[in-house]
């Protein structure tokens, strides 16, 4: 596809124009159409870290995990909108990592694409193993391993046909999904209050056993930490839509319904299961077997409601292991883009899709995979459930910052011109920065806390080593461009008349 012209760069000019962002040249391929992105939005986040890491999170915290899906969702509600106030005025397939390398700088843009990128090669070992478990538990004719590298070789396949292959496969999953829990959570509610056949009123669990909060609500801060795990991913949906046909009408989509669909699928689903069964008589969510899904459902006394659960979930799982490689590979592909990886990294095929980013990407989470299986007991769920949540919280930081930044290089006409905008600004932007930061100074209280935080440290300080290599690498860069552009260069000069 042609670079626009200089002229259709002028009228109008659009605040993100103006604020320095270029303009992203999309490959003549077959885009998503609105109900792909629709049900990405909808359901595309809804995976195995909610099905089954929900358990993890009630059986710290108590009832009172409700509380914290409550304060993740709204950390992720406020990033979101921020996220899509500079999305709609300039979509990018690189969403936040193009936008902070505008409004913050190189540096900025180089480490949460980075940790971007990090967090969900660790999702696929994740979804990887799980998927590989579950297909286990069924055929066990072919080991649990065998089966993670058939899964990840499948949804590598429908990533790498195009990007209308990968909506089309996560349109069918999501569905599933989305019915599911609707059909949970109405069963549920109807159990909870004595209407289903032969149940009781259950509302009480709430608060016996221990009491609401029976470790004490410091701990529901903590548990945020595992929440947005659950939660990471929701700018999917952002990015997806700039592949797709109408851009600014599925960023506004992603993120005008994000606050409905964290109460009703996030918190909605973990207080069903808190006040279905007793908090403390939850099993160890070690698979889909004894998911707290699965467990909650078996109450009702449904025939085969343990094997239906199984294959929700399952689908769940592969469902994010279909996100995860496209969300991996079109980061990798935008810090390639700009310098912060291999140039290589960044070649398309000629459908559209960062085919090397993408091998590169399963590369990663086949690595994460393996050790897994070779090393027995290593902990990965846990490691990845805890570093990686952390993570996600410095990725909403540079959000905030960002967003903020931008909205400062904007001339008050260009700010009332906005599609999207963010409320309050810049208070909210300085609330979601406080409550993060409140977030990770309750967990430097707690054993488990503290490993979550210096993990993530220890991961960001890895990259902030690299980082004079790779400032050196785009000086030379610049240099190069700079030369082969001038007017003196064979390529550049004007041919003798």
């Amino acid at each position: 596809m042609n670079e626009p012209s200089e002229s259709s760069w002028r009228k109008p000019v659009s605040p993100a124009t103006s604020a320095g962002l270029v303009p992203v040249e999309r490959p003549q391929a077959k885009k998503l159409r609105s109900r792909h992105v629709t049900m990405i939005t909808l359901g595309g986040i809804i995976g195995a870290s909610l099905f089954v890491g929900s358990g993890n999170v009630i059986r710290a915290v108590g009832p009172a995990a409700v509380l914290s899906y409550l304060i993740g969702g709204l950390l992720v509600f406020l990033a979101m909108r921020m996220l899509g106030e500079m999305a709609a005025s300039r979509p990018a397939i690189g969403s936040f990592m193009e936008y902070a390398r505008v409004g913050l700088g190189n540096w900025a843009a180089y480490l949460v694409g980075w940790l971007y990128w990090y967090f969900w090669v660790g999702v696929l070992a994740y979804e990887a193993v799980l998927g590989g478990e579950t297909m286990a538990s069924w055929f066990p004719a072919v080991p649990s391993w065998a089966w993670s590298l058939i899964l990840i070789g499948i949804f590598v396949g429908t990533n790498i046909i195009s990007v209308r292959a990968f909506g089309e496969v996560e349109f069918w999953l999501a569905s599933v999904k989305v019915l599911a829990i609707v059909v949970f959570l109405g069963a549920g509610l109807l159990f909870a209050f004595g209407l289903w056949p032969n149940s009781e009123i259950s509302i009480s669990n709430l608060w016996e056993h221990g009491g609401f909060a029976p470790n004490g609500f410091g701990v529901a801060f903590t548990g945020v930490a595992l929440v947005i795990f659950s939660y990471f991913g929701t700018e999917i949906a952002v990015m997806a839509s700039a592949e797709s046909e109408d851009p600014a009408k599925g960023i506004r989509q992603a993120t005008s319904t994000i606050i409905w669909r964290i109460l009703l699928f996030f918190v909605g689903s973990v207080l069903i299961i808190v006040t279905v069964v007793p908090w403390n008589e939850l099993p160890v969510p070690t698979d889909v077997a004894n998911a707290p899904f699965t467990y909650a459902l078996e109450q009702f006394g449904i025939p085969g409601a343990s094997i239906i659960m199984q294959l929700v979930i399952f689908t769940a799982v592969i469902s994010v292991l279909n996100s995860g490689l496209y969300s991996a590979s079109r980061m990798f592909a935008a810090l390639a883009e700009q310098g912060f990886a291999p140039k290589i990294v960044a070649k398309k095929s000629k459908n559209g899709v960062p085919v090397m980013a993408l091998l590169a990407s399963t590369s990663g989470g086949l690595i994460a995979t393996l050790v897994n299986f070779l090393t027995p007991g290593s902990g990965i769920f846990d490691f990845i459930m805890n570093s990686a949540g952390l993570v996600a919280l410095f990725v909403y930081v540079f959000i905030a910052l960002t967003q903020w930044r931008l909205r400062q290089k904007m001339t008050p006409e260009e700010v009332a011109n906005l599609k999207l905008k963010m409320w309050l600004h810049p208070w909210l932007n300085i609330l979601l920065i406080a409550c993060i930061a409140a977030v990770i100074a309750v967990m430097m209280f707690s054993e488990g806390g503290r490993t979550q935080v210096w993990t993530s440290l220890i991961a960001t300080g890895v990259l902030i080593l690299f980082w004079p290599l790779v400032r050196r690498n785009l000086k030379r860069r610049k240099a190069s461009d700079e030369g082969s552009s001038a007017p003196d260069t064979v390529s550049g000069a004007e041919a003798p008349r």
